[in-house]
This record gives C-alpha cells, sequence and structure tokens, in this order.
C-alpha cells in the first residue's frame, strides 16, 4: 500500500523538563522511522492551558508531528502513546490534500 501523510498531536505532562519533552518527541519520532515512515517536522508548540481538566491536570505540553507512513504505523503510534505514563492525550489525523481544482478560481473585479 502507498504511505499517507498524517498530522500527530500529543499532549505530555506539564511538569516535564524541556529535556524530557525533547527525548519524548524523539522517541515517538524514531518510532514512525523504524516502521518505514519519514517525519517532515516535528516538536513542541509550547506549555497551555487545557480546555478541561484531565486526570487532574490543568495545563500540558503539546507536540505536533507531521509525518507520512505506511498505513499500519499510525496505528502503532496510538498503541505507545496510549501506553506512555507520560502522554496525557493524543489524536491522530490523516491529512487531507486540497486539489487545486477544488480551490475555487479567483475572479478579477474588472
Amino acid at each position: 500500500m502507498a504511505n499517507k501523510k498524517y498530522e500527530a498531536l500529543y499532549i505530555v505532562k506539564p511538569d516535564l523538563s524541556d529535556a524530557d519533552v525533547q527525548k519524548i518527541a524523539d522517541r515517538f519520532k524514531g518510532v514512525v522511522e523504524t516502521n518505514g515512515g519519514t517525519v517532515e517536522s516535528a516538536g513542541k508548540w509550547e506549555k497551555r492551558k487545557l480546555a478541561y481538566e484531565i486526570n487532574g491536570l490543568k495545563e500540558g505540553n503539546y507536540i505536533l508531528m507531521f509525518f507520512e507512513a505506511p498505513p499500519r504505523v499510525p496505528a502503532e503510534l496510538s498503541r505507545l502513546l496510549g501506553i506512555s505514563d507520560d502522554v496525557v492525550r493524543h489524536r491522530i489525523y490523516i491529512r487531507e490534500r486540497i486539489e487545486e481544482s477544488a480551490v475555487p478560481a479567483a475572479s478579477s473585479a474588472e
């Protein structure tokens, strides 16, 4: 099967140091790469307030990763994110490509 493009967003505990957050991001980046995928970009957004309290936490460090991988990789990544004690929440999406034909042409104001 052909590779698809994905986007993973996960929240890690707010009490972790920047170095620990980077280690976590690198670990999950490695999961994608060792399973035949390529990471386009990955990085920490910032520590943000959560919309609602999760497991007694009111804020978390958000990490966003864009990657391309075989269809089996998101399931494995989701499994590992789900069992990690440092990850509060996670979500993986398929990135839809906007076709140029779907975008309406700009009309000129003459």
